[in-house]
Formats: C-alpha cells, structure tokens, sequence
C-alpha cells in the first residue's frame, strides 16, 4: 500500500514536471517568434537574410539603420522590460499570496514613474539620474507602504488598500507636475504614463540589462523558497526558511528590477499584474512559475507592442494595448474578492 502511494505521487510529480517542461519551451519559442516578428516588421518588411546580414554587421542600405538603430533596440527593451515585469509582477504576488499585491496595484511603479517625471519636468535630466531616481524612489514606496501597514500586526489586505491609496496620491502628484511642467517637457514625460517602447536606444538598455543579469537570477534560485512563502509565515518558518532574509532579498530584486524597467520603458501597464496569474493557469502547481511568469511576461509585451504598430490604423504605445487587456482582469478580480470577502 505504501509503495502504491508513493508510485502515484511520483507519478503525477512526472506529469506535473513534464507539463511544466512542455509549457515553458512553448512560451520560450513564441517569445523566439515574436522578437524575430519585431525585427522582421515595419513600415518596410525586410528579407529574413537581409536582417541577418545587418545584425552581423554587414552595411546594406536602409536595412541596417531601420534593424539595428530602431527594431533591434526596440525590441530588446521589450525583452528585457517584459521579463523584469513578469517576474517581479509573480514574486509579489505569490509572496504576499494576493493577485492584487503586483507593482502596478500597490503603487511601486507610480513612485519609481513620479520620480522619473520630477527629473525629466523640473530637473530637467535623463539616463543615468532618472534610473537612479526610480530605484530609489521605488524602494522608498515599498518601505513608506510596509511601514503603514504595519499596524498592530502585519496584514496583506491592510497593505494592498495603503499601497492603493499611495498609488493614487503619487498619481494626483505626477498629474500636478504635468500641469506645471514646459511644454517641450511634457513629451518626453508622458512616456512615464503610458509605457511605449517608441524612441528605445542602445545607449538606453545597459542598465536593464546589469539588473535583470544580476537580480533574476536571485528571483529564480529563491524561487522554492518563495513557494513556500505562500503558505504562511509559521509554515514557512516549520520548514526551515528564514522568511525575513528570503522575503527582502526577493524585495530588494524585484524592486530594482521593476525600477530600471520603469526607467527604460515607462510603467507598461498590467503586464506585472497579468504575468503570474497566466504563468500559474497554463503550467499549474507543484513547481516554480517566476521563469514561465517571466516568458509571459516577455510575450505580453512583445505581442502588444505589434499589436499597438500593426492592428489598427493609427499606432498606440504598448502600455495602451497592456492597459486595455488588464483592466477588465482587475475590475473581474476586484469583484470576485468582494464577493469571497477578501477585500
């Protein structure tokens, strides 16, 4: 009986690793596809072997400006930045065990994006200060959000209605900065709301790129760990996690990642927000989603950025097209927890 018992959890911890196996190839392959899409489409669709010979270096007129100047860093900003959201968008969610607990709801990006427009609106500077600004304003957001939370005890549904609240505070602030901002200025700040991956350069990505190599990594090894978090503090701490150095280490990486996104691309809407909930319906339970929540994510993007290029007949930033896939979700969401008195 014994021997049955464990012949049929292993059989279905089989099926489970295969199905996840199987999920993750697919969605690493359409994520291959789409950037391949985003290179290959334009105002002007290229030869396949013409984008080769451009990406290789070859001089090929007006191919190797329109791939390697625009698409190329278009697209790897939508990579990288979709990866960054996916991740950190499932980290917080699968650790404060609450879809509404992403970086787009509780207000983390809202505070990494008013310090991006201070610095473009009143300071009037860019690169390098306007990344600084994000992460140290994103992590500021975090903090200020635990701090009023906290209470008598700590409680999920507490810090999901502050965050909210800071959301809309940071969000009254940024709309005051636009009203009192140059004109010339508030282009380049409006990039902040909508999230675009229009004007995306080589010169821009270095930064994202240093985060998602060293933070992601952090995420993915401590991607057990957070699983386990998910089940409760005493539970997590029964079984040997120190939930206190686990959970700040898995703060610290997704906040930096979400801040030099935000600092590249704008806040894409919705996209940390969408990214885990899909990852966990198309792979299921029993092993870690961040790396599927992160394909998701990296797809979300991409597909929407061509959609916003290609579908209609004036083009739309990503986070427009983001924006309207994620809001009906929220309002869903929103009224399903009502109803179940989560809220």
């Amino acid at each position: 009986m014994r021997e049955q018992s464990l012949a049929f959890i292993m059989s279905g911890r089989r099926q489970r690793r295969r199905r996840w196996i199987l999920v993750t190839s697919l969605l690493a392959a359409l994520a291959c596809l789409l950037c391949c899409a985003m290179l290959l489409l334009g105002s002007t669709i290229y030869p396949v072997q013409d984008v080769i010979r451009a990406l290789s270096g070859e001089q090929l007129k007006g191919v190797s400006f329109a791939v390697n100047t625009i698409r190329l860093p278009r697209m790897l900003a939508g990579l990288l930045a979709g990866f960054a959201f996916g991740i950190a968008g499932h980290t917080f969610q699968t650790m404060l065990r609450n879809p509404l607990a992403n970086p787009n709801v509780i207000g983390i990006t809202s505070g990494s994006s008013a310090a991006a427009v201070f610095c473009i609106t009143v300071l009037q500077t860019s690169g390098a200060v306007v990344s600084a600004a994000s992460v140290i304003a994103g992590l500021a957001t975090v903090i200020l959000i635990y701090v009023l939370s906290r209470g008598r005890s700590f409680s999920i549904g507490r810090l999901i209605l502050v965050g909210i609240g800071i959301q809309a505070m940071l969000d009254a602030a940024i709309s005051y900065l636009l009203l009192v901002s140059a004109e010339q200025d508030i282009p380049a700040a409006l990039r902040w709301l909508t999230g675009s991956l229009n004007g995306s350069q080589m010169h821009e990505l270095p930064p994202l790129v240093i985060t998602v190599i060293i933070f992601a990594p952090v995420v993915i090894v401590l991607g057990k760990h957070l699983s386990i978090l998910e089940l409760g503090e005493q539970s997590a701490s029964s079984l040997g996690v120190n939930t206190d150095r686990t959970r700040i280490a898995l703060i610290v990486s997704s906040v930096f990642m979400i801040a030099i996104a935000t600092a590249t691309t704008g806040p894409i809407a919705f996209v940390s927000f969408l990214a885990g909930p899909i990852a966990k319906r198309l792979v299921g339970i029993g092993f870690s989603n961040v790396i599927p929540a992160a394909l998701v994510g990296v797809n979300l993007v991409l597909a929407s950025d061509l959609i916003g290029q290609f579908a209609f007949e004036y083009r739309y930033p990503v986070g427009i097209i983001t924006g309207l896939l994620g809001a009906p979700y929220l309002i869903f969401l929103l009224i399903r927890m009502n109803r179940k008195g989560e809220l």
